[in-house]
């Protein structure tokens, strides 16, 4: 299990490779009307710029046709001990399968669904987000209906270290979405060190809230992301669950 600044040296002798690996990415400050959150605007999508994002407490998502980069104030996080499982999540727990890595292609695209509201997900983020799991810094976690072995919901973000930025998810059968973020924090749990880690899940919701998630504002964040980012990663490989 190698930490942020391990994973970072290997995208960084990887991307060595590519012709435009030395570009520098151009950002600018937004401007008026933009929201508050977004704290800059332009760049490109780059694993080593998307990593280096994440680093310091910024992801990328387009808005209004820009590349925009945010940092939430306050930010939604779900300590990894601190995931509220009801009794009828528990039950559910009992129709899914969990599964990692095996379907992250269908999973970003049941999260790009473009029948789904509020749709962000573009051809662009898809193809950062594959590029970032055939990396191994950017990981699916799937709940697998067990009546007919259908993808019934997942989830998908980037773990460097002790973090994970939780990117979307999405359901087809009632609760398995839930059932994927508990998969995510038994994944975590299993790692240790489980009060360090961190799940970023970006904003809060009163879905999530429901779930555990807390608000922390920008400086508590930071410190959280930077003890967070020394930690090694966690075992992606499934045997944990």
């Amino acid at each position: 299990m190698r930490s942020y600044h391990a994973r970072r040296r290997d995208v960084t002798a990887r991307e060595a490779t590519r012709d435009d690996s030395n570009a520098t990415p151009v950002f600018r400050r937004p401007g008026a009307g933009w929201p508050d959150d977004v704290m800059l605007v332009g760049g490109d999508l780059r694993p080593a710029v998307v990593l280096d994002a994440y680093a310091g407490g910024l992801f990328p998502m387009h808005l209004g046709g820009h590349l925009a980069w945010w940092f939430p104030d306050p930010r939604g996080i779900l300590p990894v001990d601190g995931m509220y499982i009801s009794t009828s999540l528990e039950r559910a727990r009992r129709r899914f399968e969990i599964r990692i890595d095996t379907a992250f292609d269908a999973v970003i695209e049941g999260c790009a669904d473009p029948a789904r509201p509020h749709g962000w997900i573009n051809n662009d983020i898809i193809a950062a987000y594959r590029t970032l799991h055939e990396m191994g810094a950017a990981h699916s976690v799937e709940a697998w209906a067990k009546d007919d072995g259908m993808l019934a919901g997942g989830l998908y973000g980037v773990s460097i270290g002790g973090l994970f930025a939780a990117e979307s998810k999405f359901y087809r059968r009632r609760d398995a979405s839930k059932v994927a973020v508990a998969g995510l924090v038994d994944v975590l749990s299993s790692a240790g060190d489980g009060e360090q880690r961190l799940i970023d899940v970006q904003w809060q919701t009163e879905h999530l809230a429901r779930l555990g998630v807390i608000e922390v504002g920008a400086d508590e964040y930071l410190r959280r992301l930077e003890v967070a980012l020394t930690l090694p990663d966690p075992d992606w490989t499934g045997s944990a669950l």
